[in-house]
């Protein structure tokens, strides 16, 4: 499922930090959530992403966004994986939790903190962008 919002470039980095890069990047991928009939569930969803992956683990957290089946996991799926973390470049939403459970140990832990970076700034791009009483 192609994105309409831009993927971060590493090329950036000369003029934005990583985590400027990322703010940016939540901001443009939760703009296009904002009105949207899945708002509210986009809400629910990213608010509690980086406690789910703390708790459980990325592998899990990512499977748990498959399972439930509707549009806002889906969305949350497809910002996380249009995000360029390094180590899972070239992934989609689709196969995204695939890729993070065949990574070595190493790479799996720099994964989980990239991802919890970039879940933060959706929460806080929601947060910032979405009303109040959605």
């Amino acid at each position: 499922m192609p994105t309409s919002h831009p993927p971060m470039r590493p090329h950036q980095a000369s003029r934005h930090s990583r985590d400027q890069l990322r703010a940016l990047y939540a901001y443009n991928a939760v703009g296009q959530v904002k009105g949207t009939d899945s708002q509210r569930d986009y809400w629910n969803t990213v608010a509690g992403l980086g406690a789910d992956i703390l708790g459980g683990g990325l592998a899990a957290a990512l499977s748990a966004l498959e399972r439930r089946g509707n549009k806002s996991g889906s969305q949350v799926l497809d910002h996380l994986a249009g995000a360029s973390i390094p180590g899972l470049e070239g992934t989609t939403a689709a196969n995204l939790a695939a890729r993070v459970r065949d990574l070595d140990v190493d790479t799996y832990i720099r994964v989980t903190r990239e991802i919890l970076r970039v879940a933060a700034w959706l929460k806080r791009a929601a947060q910032a962008t979405f009303d109040r009483n959605p």
